[in-house]
């Protein structure tokens, strides 16, 4: 019912910059937030940041004061911009939405987009 795809990864040296897109498609109205977590080889997925409907973010404190999440209502699109890469940046950056309860009793559910990597060189 929600669809998300990634763009923007690739590779950049340290103290470099990216900016990740996901767009969303299908039941956008009922997205309650989004966000950005990130997967690095045989580490957890973690938490990057995230925005709710109301604005509110909330940021990892690995990435506070580097990264910073935005959406564009109109184009159904959130981002990321990464300045200050690091190399513990290297990861593979998923971009998750909620999805609120429906009136007709379909449940909140979770989103994810397929992934885009992002690779900063030691």
């Amino acid at each position: 019912q929600v669809q998300l795809v990634e763009s923007g990864g690739g590779l950049v040296q340290a103290g470099g910059s990216l900016r990740l897109s996901c767009a969303a498609s299908g039941s956008v109205f009922s997205i309650k937030l989004m966000g950005w977590y990130r997967q690095a080889p045989g580490k957890q997925r973690e938490l990057v940041a995230q925005i709710t409907s109301d604005g509110s973010t909330v940021y990892a404190n690995s990435v506070k004061g580097r990264f910073t999440i935005s959406r564009d209502n109109a184009k159904n699109t959130v981002y990321l911009q990464m300045n200050s890469l690091l190399p513990e940046d290297t990861a593979v950056y998923y971009c998750n939405a909620v999805r609120r309860a429906l009136p007709g009793g379909s449940p909140q559910s979770d989103y994810w987009g397929q992934g885009t990597q992002v690779t900063v060189p030691s």
